[in-house]
C-alpha cells in the first residue's frame, strides 16, 4: 500500500511538472480552449482535435519521463525503457482491449469509469485539488497529445 502513495504522489508530481513544462511552452494555452467532451456509452466518441493523432508523436509522450509519465505506472512494448511500471495494466494490447472512444476517456478523465481511480486525468481541469495558480484550468496534455497518445495505443494490438 505505501509502494502505491508513493506512485501516486510521484505522479501527481510529475503531471503539476508536465503542466508547468507545457505552460511554459505555450502549448496549454491551445488546450485551454479545447477541454470540454461529451462522454457517450463509457467513451469520448469524437476526437478533441479537427487533425488526427499521430502515433509517432504518442509513443513519445507516453514514453516520456517528463509529459505522460505513463510508464511511471504502465509497463508496455518500450524495450530502451529500463524502468516501467507495475501498479496499472500493462499497454500492450491496449488497442485491442478497448476502442479509441473508451481510450479518450480513460486518459482525458479516468474518474469518469472508476471515482476510486489513482490515475491522473491528462485533459479535465475542473474539479481538481491543490494545482499551483500558474496550471489551473490547464490540462495535463493538450487535445491534440492526447489524441496522438490515443493514436499509438490503438496501434497495440494482440495477434
Amino acid at each position: 500500500m505505501r509502494n502505491l502513495a508513493a506512485a501516486v504522489v510521484l505522479s501527481v508530481a510529475a503531471c503539476t511538472a508536465a503542466c508547468a513544462q507545457a505552460a511554459a511552452t505555450g502549448a496549454a494555452t491551445e488546450a485551454v480552449r479545447k477541454t470540454a467532451f461529451d462522454v457517450v456509452d463509457g467513451g469520448i466518441d469524437q476526437p478533441l482535435t479537427d487533425l488526427p493523432g499521430d502515433a509517432t508523436r504518442g509513443r513519445a509522450i507516453v514514453a516520456s519521463k517528463q509529459l505522460g509519465l505513463c510508464l511511471l505506472c504502465h509497463s508496455g512494448p518500450f524495450p530502451e525503457e529500463r524502468f516501467q511500471g507495475t501498479l496499472a495494466p500493462d499497454l500492450a494490447g491496449a488497442g485491442t482491449r478497448w476502442s479509441a472512444a473508451r481510450l479518450r476517456l480513460r486518459i482525458a478523465d479516468s474518474s469518469r469509469i472508476n471515482p476510486d481511480t489513482v490515475m491522473p486525468a491528462y485533459h479535465r481541469t475542473a474539479g481538481l485539488v491543490r494545482v499551483g495558480s500558474a496550471w489551473q484550468g490547464k490540462p495535463v496534455l493538450t487535445a491534440q497529445q492526447l489524441e496522438d497518445v490515443v493514436a499509438f495505443l490503438q496501434t497495440l494490438k494482440l495477434p
